[in-house]
């Protein structure tokens, strides 16, 4: 392993067209919900929704923090930007078996993910614990341990090409397996 920043693998959240998006359809149904006429309820229960999601999701994208990143101390999985150094976790690569990256399909929609497996022992990650893995158990096409080191492609660009370059470079015998 060596410390050449040029072969340093990082993406940050912000506008990707997925974000966009739904921001702004998120400020549209917001701003249709103040429309006179629209009943109190559909208000009450819509516009925090619509309104607070469009918010998260822009601050999200304002916010440029760190959501990936390989470097020769090993793999930053960042966290969620509203509770980002709580969600936040550094996988060494001493820690790293390999990548897989992968996908996560729901009704007719998927998510891919890039999820990192890791040596038996290796310590517990944010959010992991025996009820995030009872659910996740049954509900993705991948390992739980897997689940709880990878991080969703949302709201940041993810290039393949990149991380394969940065993982060569840093610990070329770890393999990245492309199951998306």
């Amino acid at each position: 392993m060596t410390g050449d920043s040029s072969a340093v693998y990082q993406e940050r959240y912000g506008w990707d067209l997925k974000t966009t998006g739904l921001v702004v359809l998120s400020a549209v149904f917001t701003a249709g919900l103040l429309l006179p006429g629209i009943p109190l309820l559909a208000r009450i229960l819509c516009l925090p929704l619509f309104g607070g999601g469009g918010l998260l999701l822009a601050y999200t994208a304002f916010s440029r923090k760190v959501a990936f990143r390989v470097d020769e101390t090993g793999v930053l999985l960042g966290g969620s930007p509203a509770r980002y150094k709580a969600t936040t976790a550094h996988v060494p690569w001493e820690d790293i078996e390999g990548f897989v990256l992968w996908r996560q399909v729901t009704g007719s929609a998927s998510s891919p993910y890039v999820g990192i497996t890791r040596r038996k022992g290796s310590p517990a990650l944010p959010g992991d614990g025996p009820k995030a893995r009872a659910i996740v158990k049954h509900l993705v096409p991948v390992p739980a341990d897997t689940v709880m080191a990878s991080r969703a492609v949302t709201g940041w660009r993810f290039d393949k090409d990149r991380l394969v370059t940065a993982v060569g470079h840093f610990a070329p015998t770890i393999p990245v397996q492309d199951n998306l």
